[in-house]
């Protein structure tokens, strides 16, 4: 029997996606099969072109598209201090010798994590999937992903 983790990434907050990746690499390390999916604001994680930028159709994905700053913006969920709290983790964690989230986001890629962006999602916010990494292995509507993820331990993050 294999081991399986999948993790439904909601959130484009440093302090989740830290969590969503920390998880995932752990997995990985161990054997596990690792898929994440990304959805709404966790699209912030894959990103292709970091800053903020509007990608979208409509004025209104446009503004989403530019809320979506990516990793190097992505907020922490709670004290963010215009911006500072994610600087200051960061530092915090290379001064402790722990990976930081974009280091995380690398090893996923090297461990061979399969990340997947949730087709609803995209509709909405009016993004296809060149604006995403290309480790982004498919786009996939619920359906799919629960059906990928059956037999194993799922997680909403």
């Amino acid at each position: 029997m294999s081991k399986k983790l999948s993790i439904i990434s909601f959130s484009g907050n440093f302090d989740k996606l830290t969590a969503v990746f920390t998880l995932a690499t752990g997995a990985a390390a161990v054997g596990y099969e690792v898929n994440l999916f990304f959805t709404f604001w966790g699209l912030n994680a894959i990103k292709r072109k970091q800053g903020r930028r509007f990608l979208g159709k409509s004025v209104l994905t446009k503004m989403f598209g530019f809320l979506m700053g990516g990793l190097k913006v992505a907020p922490v969920s709670r004290l963010n201090f215009f911006g500072i709290s994610p600087k200051v983790f960061r530092s915090l964690m290379k001064k402790n010798n722990v990976a930081t989230l974009e280091e995380l986001v690398d090893a996923a890629k090297e461990l061979g994590v399969n990340f997947y962006a949730c087709e609803m999602a995209m509709h909405i916010l009016g993004l296809t999937i060149n604006d995403f990494v290309p480790e982004v292995k498919d786009v996939l509507g619920v359906a799919t992903f629960l059906k990928l993820a059956d037999g194993g331990q799922t997680l909403f993050i």
